[in-house]
């Protein structure tokens, strides 16, 4: 019983991790609702206990924070120990301690009551997100309610290279491990290390709280999520979310992959085709 169940295996972070782990030789499942090894949706109870046949460990990811979801893992996490599984993985956010009453906080602690050996991941902001996630430039602009606070953006490969060094192993069982990049910036610097890379004159634009709240209430999304996303932003703006963490290094024992580093290596994904600036 070694596989390891990957839920959100083609995300961002579990395509990584998926792929961290089947480089080392271990056996991995896939689990989504479509594209993966087995199917899986949170919503279906049912999904459950296939997903987890013969699975040693698992990497979990919650649905969204739209809503809740924090009885879902629970339940989950309920069938995981009925079906013999020794660990499981949470990929959480820094919004637990920002938001202590919230929807990631809540299923933080629903993995803490699980009967599963756990560990518990709190990155900080993807490095990613300019390149695939909800920084990429839009008109050569960048748009976030952050000011000029300073943000230590971390690389996915160093949070899915934790995640997979944590599921296969139990040196870090019963901890709550903080990632983050070795500096932190600000957005406007940030951005124009990205501009460099990508070849293109970018911008940051510091956008009103408030004016940002209501486009995403107006955009359809729901009050929880707005304010987990709010609250997110809110501990870069005030400064709470500037400090930096040795999880990365004493996990993998090497440093945090440097913003530069990363910029340079995805960065380039962002130039214009026809060679505009």
């Amino acid at each position: 019983m070694d596989t390891h169940l990957i839920i959100g295996g083609t995300g961002k972070v579990g395509g990584r991790v998926a792929d961290d782990l089947r480089n080392a030789g271990r056996p991995v499942r896939v689990a989504t609702r479509k594209g993966g090894d087995v199917r899986f949706d949170w919503y279906e109870p049912a999904t459950y206990a296939p997903a987890l046949d013969d699975v040693e460990a698992v990497y979990l990811t919650g649905p969204g924070s739209s809503t809740d979801y924090s009885p879902l893992v629970s339940d989950f996490l309920a069938e995981a120990g009925r079906a013999g599984v020794r660990r499981v993985v949470l990929l959480s956010a820094r919004a637990a301690i920002f938001q202590p009453e919230g929807v990631v906080a809540r299923a933080e602690q629903a993995v803490r009551d699980s009967p599963v050996s756990w560990t518990i991941l709190r990155p900080s902001w993807f490095a990613q997100n300019f390149t695939e996630g909800i920084f990429i430039p839009r008109d050569d602009t960048v748009t976030a309610p952050v000011g000029d606070g300073l943000e230590p953006f971390i690389d996915v490969a160093d949070v899915a290279a934790v995640a997979a060094a944590t599921l296969t192993g139990d040196q870090h069982d019963g901890e709550t491990i903080d990632l983050s990049g070795p500096e932190a910036m600000t957005f406007a610097e940030a951005v124009a290390v990205v501009g460099e890379q990508a070849g293109r004159n970018l911008r940051f634009e510091a956008a009103d709280p408030g004016d940002f709240a209501l486009e995403m209430s107006n955009a359809g999304m729901t009050d929880l999520y707005v304010a987990w996303r709010m609250a997110m932003f809110e501990g870069i703006r005030d400064g709470h979310d500037a400090f930096l963490s040795d999880g990365v290094e004493r996990v993998l024992g090497r440093p945090a992959t440097t913003f530069a580093a990363w910029a340079a290596r995805e960065a380039p994904s962002l130039r214009d085709p026809a060679g505009r600036p």
